[in-house]
């Protein structure tokens, strides 16, 4: 028996719609706890601030830094800088850290502080160097006002800030240096205090208040410290001098005005002792007149001195002329005086007729 092939037409496969792919996926109404949550980036300006000093700083400007970095919760620090280096590392320490902005500070002689603030993005600059006066610290001052640590300042700037062109610059560099990022991860969500740049007497006034209530109420915190400014120049840490202060005098030179100032003053007390000995007279009075009535007792002798001294006046009173007469010779002389310049104008014209 054979067995029978009959061909079957195989069936044509089903085909399968194409369906654009949706951009936005919607999300599936439950999530595992492994799946990681996308996180939306809020923290867009990242400006890192670095302050340090370098060798040579007193114990005071110490505190004073200290405090600084507790304002400001965006700060990176550094160990103290060696006093051989060039100032020109510190954008290289800054891209290290990759840090934008710089705060250096900068002791002289154990009594002077210098304070530079600089843009070190690229070593563009521009870096002002400031000299520090009054400090007063935190812990010295003691103040009533408080405010929470890492929270977001207010900068407030006197109107001259708007009106000369160096301050223009310098509170530009003021506001990205000392201003907290909005969403800095040390940051907190809160504004409950306000710096204060005040210009005056051609410096800059700095103080922090804490804002106690909406209508305006303040309350200082600290620390506070004039800023002196120096020079401004056009890079960072380096560059050509945009601007000098020509009131600025240094602080070696007014105390060297103050020593010498008290040199004269004790140079004028030794020249006054000096004349003083000079001048003193040997006898402590000068004789009075008639003094010899007081050298014997005897009133008989006392008489005759008194007779002989009466006798000498009269004496030099008949010498002497009369007032009368003596005003009488004088007018005579003035009138004599008269009638010889009154001939000599005769005898000059007579003289002048003649020649015509």
């Amino acid at each position: 028996m054979g067995r029978k092939f009959q061909n079957k037409k195989k069936k044509a496969a089903p085909q399968l719609e194409i369906v654009p792919l949706d951009e936005n996926p919607p999300l599936p109404p439950q999530r595992s706890s492994d799946d990681v949550v996308p996180k939306k980036e809020k923290w867009v300006n990242k400006q890192r601030v670095l302050v340090f000093s370098a060798r040579g700083i007193s114990h005071r400007d110490r505190h004073l830094m200290k405090d600084i970095k507790t304002l400001m919760p965006h700060h990176r620090p550094e160990s103290k800088m060696e006093r051989s280096k060039t100032l020109s590392v510190v954008n290289e320490m800054c891209e290290m850290k990759h840090c934008n902005k710089a705060m250096l500070f900068e002791g002289r002689r154990k009594r002077d502080l210098y304070m530079w603030i600089s843009n070190t993005t690229g070593a563009t600059g521009p870096s002002a160097k400031f000299l520090i006066e009054n400090i007063h610290t935190m812990a010295e001052l003691k103040m009533t006002g408080n405010c929470l640590r890492g929270s977001r300042p207010l900068l407030s700037f006197d109107s001259k800030f708007d009106e000369l062109p160096h301050l223009k610059l310098l509170k530009e560099l003021f506001v990205q240096t000392y201003s907290v990022p909005n969403h800095h991860p040390k940051s907190q969500p809160f504004v409950d205090h306000v710096y204060t740049f005040t210009y005056l007497d051609k410096r800059i006034w700095f103080r922090n208040f804490q804002i106690l209530s909406e209508d305006g109420g303040l309350s200082e915190v600290g620390p506070r410290y004039v800023l002196n400014p120096v020079k401004i120049f056009d890079g960072s840490f380096t560059g050509k001098t945009i601007w000098e202060n020509p009131d600025y005098v240094s602080p070696s030179k007014q105390r060297q005005v103050l020593k010498k100032a008290a040199k004269d003053k004790y140079v004028n007390r030794v020249e006054q002792k000096v004349k003083h000995e000079a001048t003193r007279p040997v006898r402590a009075y000068d004789g009075a007149e008639n003094e010899e009535l007081f050298e014997d007792d005897d009133p008989v002798e006392t008489a005759k001195i008194l007779a002989a001294i009466a006798k000498k006046k009269k004496e030099e009173a008949a010498k002497q002329t009369p007032k009368s007469a003596l005003t009488k010779k004088i007018k005579e002389k003035q009138l004599q005086a008269v009638r010889d310049v009154i001939e000599r104008k005769k005898a000059r014209t007579i003289k002048r007729v003649k020649k015509v």
